[in-house]
This record gives C-alpha cells, structure tokens and sequence, in this order.
C-alpha cells in the first residue's frame, strides 16, 4: 500500500486542499490520502480554531465522491497537543508490514519544519512529499535544514528526490497553485463575503447552516 497523510486545520477546507491531494495522489501513484485534521495545533491557540466536529464534517463533505480521499480522527482521539510525528508512528505501527507512507506538505510548512516536535525523527520515518510553489525551482535541503544533518540525504536522480539514511526520501513536486487561503475565507465569512469557487459547495452550505465564522 502507497498511502498520502496530508494534515493541517481545515479550517475550513478549500480547493487549494484537495486540488493539492489529488495532484499527490497521481504524481506518487497513491491508493489512497489521508485527511488528517489537527485536533490542538501547538502552534495555534485552541480557542482560535473551530470545534473539531465542524472542520470533520467539512472534510467529509468536500472528500465523499473521491474514492482515493479518506478521513482519520486520530489526532482527535489522542490526549495533548496535536504532533505530526506521533501521528506518523501510530499510523506505521499500525499498518507498517505493507505500507509506504507519504507525509504530504506544503512549501511553507515544510521550511518551517525545524519547529516540529521531534522532527529529525519525523524526517527518516517515512517520505516527505513536498508541494512546491511556482519560481522554486532549485529547492535546496541544506537552506531549509541544519547542514549536518541535510548532509545525511543524497540527490537520487532516478527518483527525483533525496534519499535518507533509512531509505526513504524528500521529495519536491509542482502542483498547480491555487491561491486560496483558510484565514482569509474566514475573514470574508465575517465581512459577509461570498467563499463561492474557493471551496465545495456542500462545504459553503455547511458553514451558512451552522453560522461558522460569524462574529459572536
């Protein structure tokens, strides 16, 4: 199995988010990706994000007609703040006799890695898949990474990637570049601005119906 965990707040889910999917799923010949929403981000205040139920439902919504997206609450039901790499060791011990895992992740997030708990380990644990903007073109791990231990991953011209010393690799690929931003779709919610085109409609409507981003 060749699975894609593609994780962050959701909060709300746009197109930016599944556009993005999809293009991993194809570019890395995935069975399945799985939406994996934070329960208690540590980088974030709990009171600033939505109830994890909605930001479920939303995901749920916008995923249902694609056979290759899947949901997973496991962040939710585990005690504490949300870390990446507990979700990663979870989900290897679980499945790992048949699983090549792809933790899929944003330019932006990915530069800012270092921060992670734990994120040396998270590195050499499975496949990071890294979705680039446009005009990064010569993407560099010793710019992004300490340089010791950036020296650990080799450039493998066969795969397009850098391979670690526990055999998995960095990748960086080109995916269309939606523009579209959770925070800024909130704002126009609460301006009373229309979100249509930047994320499904049965997502729009779920936000109308329980009054999500409203000023209280």
């Amino acid at each position: 199995m060749r699975w894609g965990l593609l994780g962050g707040t959701f909060d709300p889910i746009h197109f930016g988010h599944l556009r993005g999917a999809e293009e991993m799923q194809e570019i890395f010949n995935l069975n399945r990706i799985i939406f994996v929403p934070s329960s208690r981000p540590p980088h974030k205040l709990e009171a600033d994000i939505t109830a994890f139920n909605h930001r479920e439902q939303m995901i749920r919504l916008a995923i249902e007609d694609n056979v290759n997206f899947s949901f997973s609450e496991v962040e939710n039901l585990r005690a504490g703040k949300s870390y990446s790499v507990e979700t990663v060791e979870y989900i290897l011990d679980k499945y790992m006799e048949d699983l090549e895992l792809y933790f899929i992740v944003g330019q932006d997030a990915f530069q800012a890695v270092t921060t992670w708990k734990n994120w040396e380990k998270l590195l050499l644990l499975c496949n990071f898949a890294v979705m680039t903007r446009p005009g990064y073109d010569d993407m560099r791990l010793n710019e992004i990474l300490p340089k010791e231990f950036a020296a650990q991953f080799n450039y493998d011209k066969e795969i397009d990637g850098f391979k670690g010393p526990t055999g998995h690799a960095i990748y960086f690929r080109h995916t269309s570049f939606l523009d579209i931003s959770s925070s800024r779709m909130r704002d126009m919610v609460k301006a009373g601005k229309s979100i249509r085109y930047l994320t499904p409609s049965k997502v729009r409507q779920y936000i109308a119906k329980n009054s999500l981003y409203k000023t209280s």
